[in-house]
């Protein structure tokens, strides 16, 4: 029974079922959102709901059953114990439905832990973490530094973009963006035609450098997992190795055990 389970649970046609099930499910979430295809599903909704639960909760019990408490050494299997347990509570008249069917749409990142390809992207983006937020420190430091200047220079523009350094600083975020910062940049020139050179260095320093700075980022963690899997692989290569080494070395004894053993007999 247990290996039956294990089969089942190791098959490439019921990972495909439940990517299928997500997928179906994220479709029909989005159609929800239409009034005219809520009024044609009408109940079904509620069917077709509790038969997409019933099947999570079947797939859960297959991992659990074959997994047992190791299951929930993993941080991708608690969020998906997590999202069928509260997709089990009841939420019609609750003082918790609008939380619990907020709950509910997390199913679709359930595709996250069905497709491996997804799942190794999110496990880089978690590692690249770190050097994010120490980037984008480094960032609003930026930010502070040209908001504080453009606050004591361009304060007096009729605008008023850059009338506190709260509102600086949004402004910069807009030129980052290049959201018509060039209106911006020609209305502070009008003050001082070398005020370009604000802007300019500002861009420069941002959208490229930093831009830059990020995907560097991420690139090297992608690189680090590359090496990790590498290093997975060698080292399971090795231990066949060492295994057909050991096996080859109790032939040989095995084949001098039975050459003594004709001898003997001889």
């Amino acid at each position: 029974m247990f290996e039956k389970i294990n089969r089942i649970r190791e098959s490439l046609w019921f990972s495909n079922l439940t990517t299928f099930v997500i997928i179906l499910y994220a479709i029909l979430l989005g159609f929800k959102t239409s009034s005219e295809f809520a009024d044609i599903m009408g109940s079904g909704w509620i069917y077709l709901d509790l038969t997409i639960t019933l099947y999570f909760l079947f797939e859960l019990i297959i991992k659990i059953s074959v997994d047992g408490w190791k299951f929930f050494h993993n941080g991708w299997n608690v969020f998906d114990f997590l999202i069928v347990i509260v997709t089990l509570v009841p939420i019609n008249e609750s003082e918790f439905m609008m939380i619990a069917r907020l709950l509910r749409l997390f199913r679709v990142l359930r595709l996250l832990q069905s497709r491996p390809e997804l799942k190794n992207i999110i496990d880089m983006l978690v590692g690249a973490i770190p050097s994010i937020i120490d980037i984008v420190i480094l960032m609003f430091i930026i930010f502070y530094v040209y908001g504080i200047i453009g606050s004591f220079l361009f304060s007096g523009l009729p605008s008023g973009l850059w009338e506190n350094l709260l509102t600086s600083m949004l402004t910069l975020f807009r030129i980052l963006t290049f959201e018509d910062w060039t209106d911006v940049m020609y209305e502070a020139m009008e003050l001082n035609p070398a005020y370009w050179i604000f802007f300019v260095s500002f861009i420069i320093i941002t959208a490229f450098v930093f831009f830059n700075l990020f995907v560097a980022v991420i690139i090297g963690e992608m690189e680090s997992l590359r090496d990790k899997d590498k290093d997975k692989n060698s080292t399971s290569k090795t231990d066949n190795q060492k295994q057909l080494e050991n096996i080859e070395q109790e032939l040989k004894e095995v084949k001098e055990l039975l050459q003594k053993i004709d001898s003997k007999q001889k």
